[in-house]
């Protein structure tokens, strides 16, 4: 959607947004809480494309949902071992963590405008819209928690806990799995014990007793 059809953000808006839900509480979530969502997300997007349809998002608004496909691909992009955050169902992951838990709703919603808002105050724009420059010039501003100002703490905090969310829709996903390189139990018809290198790592040493 274009900006013309879309009214500025106002700083008052986001604010309303924050004060209702803090970031650090309203972002919190547990490994079963995670395992379910990307249980669900995973037969969702199965039975899209079984369809031949595209994903339709639950809690997102269709603007938001784009936010989140950039901005998950900009944390976790495509490479030469594996694919993106987005072809890892990334997105649709967050769509469903937003549905089983409302009470993270606000601070999501919240997080992304302030994000469109930080936008159009340094290029009359929002991330969507932006160049690949200016999404990561702005980035860079909320991604060092260590160097967060005032003015952008809760920013900081909203993307500190987005970016963590990204890695759990990530690496629960079989992309994810996949670039770890996790075999799990595997039989080993022949142990000959751990590697030199590795026991030197450890400072240990197989001697007899």
């Amino acid at each position: 959607m274009s900006k013309m059809h879309m009214k500025p953000i106002t700083r008052r808006t986001v604010l309303k947004a924050f004060a209702s839900a803090p970031v650090a509480a309203a972002m919190a979530w547990t490994p079963a809480e995670a395992d379910q969502a990307q249980r669900r997300a995973q037969q969702a997007r199965a039975d899209a494309e079984k369809r031949g349809t595209a994903y339709a998002a639950k809690f997102f608004t269709p603007h938001e949902y784009a936010t989140v496909a950039v901005l998950v691909d900009l944390i976790i992009p495509k490479d030469e071992r594996s694919g993106s955050a987005t072809e890892a169902g990334v997105p649709e992951f967050m769509d469903f963590m937003m549905v089983d838990q409302p009470t993270r709703q606000t601070a999501m919603r919240g997080g992304l405008a302030m994000i469109d808002r930080l936008c159009e105050e340094r290029f009359d724009k929002r991330f969507v819209d932006c160049a690949d420059e200016q999404r990561r010039a702005v980035l860079d501003t909320l991604a060092f928690p260590a160097k967060a100002t005032p003015a952008t703490s809760q920013a900081v905090a909203f993307f500190t806990s987005f970016r963590d969310l990204t890695a759990s829709g990530f690496w629960s996903s079989k992309v994810g799995v996949d670039d770890l390189q996790y075999i799990g139990n595997a039989y080993v018809r022949e142990w000959k014990g751990c590697p030199d290198e590795a026991l030197k790592k450890l400072g240990v040493s197989y001697e007899a007793d």
